[in-house]
């Protein structure tokens, strides 16, 4: 049921007799809201979305460039697209003179389209449901060999099961999945900013309505019968209906015929576990990436040495107006030699000059216990500069334009 809504032509082909059916019961009747079927189902009135896993995981945090605000943790999307990016294999390396043991990686990301507010995305394209044809024909075949012999209780059973299957997937597969964000503030600057992904960084570039659309945008599923939802109350009672008539009838049946319900039981079984296998949250992501427009050019990854190259490369890919902010979320480290590497960095961004050191900028009187380190971390910063600017995406606007092409 999970792959319902996310794969086109999943929600005709459920007419076979599935095991489980008192467990997807109890699972899907808790989204039916009154006294009646509370009664029935009891437990918490879930929202769907997060019931079929569309939503409900917490994304990393991100931090805007501009406006300076901060949303901690982001949403269910910015938790895929982080996924996928800490997945990405390919990574172009930034030479380095120094690598620590960690993998310090930045990932740019370059959205083009601002969605609407409201939007159907399409569900993916695949064949996979067809393979579902095998377990409809196994469960149709047996019925009808059980009535061939006369093994009505059995033939019945496996009939019900198929209708009360095919209607259930049927009726869960109605919802259409929608996608849904807040509208951005009129006037509001640009939305560039950074997702904290664990060790890594993702650099989000973009209007404010296409960055707010991955940070705050959600999945949600939309039904006829909402709120109620009656019509899944209903298909879950039918489900119930099934495992207490195949609990009492089945025995009654011949030898032949349980032979034959066992089969089918099998048959789906293996159909349901191959659909368990496939993962949710990768064709979640493709969507995703249809929706939003991205193609393998909007998204590049860089393999840097260490976290103050790193940290640097994200401040030249972002271009803020107030790179200190961003530096001390980044490198919180308050002590003189800090402080003198940041104020020399943020001078040079904020004059737009090219992070080019020589020993005027680490030979200071006052720090000359630290002279190694402070050269170590300009020698970084300077790394990280000429990797940027040998890049054929350095800035935003030109960044931006490129996916456009």
């Amino acid at each position: 049921m999970a792959t319902v809504h996310l794969l086109q032509g999943r929600r005709w082909l459920g007419w076979y007799n599935t095991p489980g059916s008192y467990e997807i019961a109890k699972q899907y009747g808790q989204l039916a809201n009154s006294r009646f079927w509370d009664g029935l189902f009891p437990g918490v009135n879930r929202d769907p979305a997060q019931l079929f896993g569309l939503d409900g995981k917490s994304g990393p945090r991100f931090l805007a460039a501009y406006s300076g605000s901060s949303i901690n943790p982001s949403g269910h999307l910015a938790h895929l697209i982080a996924r996928k990016a800490r997945n990405e294999t390919r990574a172009r390396e930034i030479r380095s003179s120094r690598r620590s043991t960690l993998e310090h990686t930045v990932t740019t990301i370059d959205l083009s389209y601002s969605p609407k507010q409201t939007e159907h995305p399409r569900p993916q394209k695949s064949r996979l449901p067809l393979i579902a044809l095998i377990p409809i024909a196994v469960s149709v075949a047996a019925s009808v060999l059980c009535g061939l012999v006369a093994d009505w209780w059995c033939c019945g059973s496996i009939a019900f099961g198929v209708l009360a299957s095919g209607l259930a997937c049927f009726v869960i597969g109605s919802g259409q999945l929608t996608f849904r964000h807040p509208a951005p503030a009129k006037g509001a600057p640009p939305g560039d900013g950074i997702l904290l992904n664990e060790g890594d960084i993702l650099v989000v570039r973009g209007d404010e309505g296409a960055v707010n659309a991955l940070t705050r945008g959600r999945f949600c599923l939309t039904f006829t019968s909402q709120p109620r939802y009656e019509n899944i109350g209903v298909c879950s009672v039918l489900l119930t209906i099934q495992f207490l008539i195949q609990l009492l009838l089945i025995p009654q049946g011949t030898l032949f015929g349980q032979l034959m319900f066992v089969v089918t039981l099998g048959v789906s079984w293996l159909y349901n576990a191959y659909l368990s296998a496939l993962d949710k949250e990768d064709i979640q992501t493709d969507i995703l990436l249809e929706l939003m427009k991205l193609n393998k050019n909007s998204v590049q990854k860089f393999a840097l040495g260490t976290r103050t190259a790193q940290v640097v490369f994200t401040l030249l890919s972002l271009d803020s107006p107030q790179p200190r902010k961003l530096l001390d979320e980044l490198i919180p480290n308050d002590t003189p030699v800090w402080r003198r590497w940041k104020e020399t960095i943020v001078r040079r961004l904020s004059e737009k000059k090219p992070l080019r050191f020589n020993e005027e900028d680490w030979k200071v009187p006052e720090l000359s216990d630290s002279v190694d380190l402070l050269y170590q971390l300009f020698t970084d910063a300077e790394e990280a500069y000429k990797g940027w600017s040998a890049d054929g995406r350095p800035s935003r606007s030109s960044s931006v334009k490129s996916t456009e092409k």
